[in-house]
């Protein structure tokens, strides 16, 4: 968290269902929880206008190629796949 931001406070899920009149209050006035269960978060309860979190961008990607460029090797005795089953199916009689 940078120094611009405010603290989220932590709520447990006993808090919420106990004080879910003072969290909802709080909630409209701007106020951000993250929800616990057992100690674990678990979800965020955030204002409606509140903005969505944002990812910093390290690099920019660059898309060179990728699967469609990849081709797949041809075998040297490129057949059919309906020979290929029917000497596997000779093999069997």
């Amino acid at each position: 968290m940078s120094a611009g931001e405010p603290q989220i406070e932590s709520l447990s899920q006993r808090e919420l269902r106990n004080e879910s009149g003072r969290v909802l209050r709080e909630v409209g006035e701007g106020h951000s929880f993250v929800l616990t269960n057992r100690g674990i978060p678990v979800g965020r309860i955030v204002p409606l206008d509140a903005p969505s979190p944002t990812l910093p961008i390290v690099r920019h990607a660059k898309r060179v190629g990728g699967w469609a460029a990849l081709k797949p090797a041809g075998a040297e005795n490129d057949r059919p796949m309906t020979q290929i089953i029917d000497e596997l199916r000779e093999d069997r009689a």
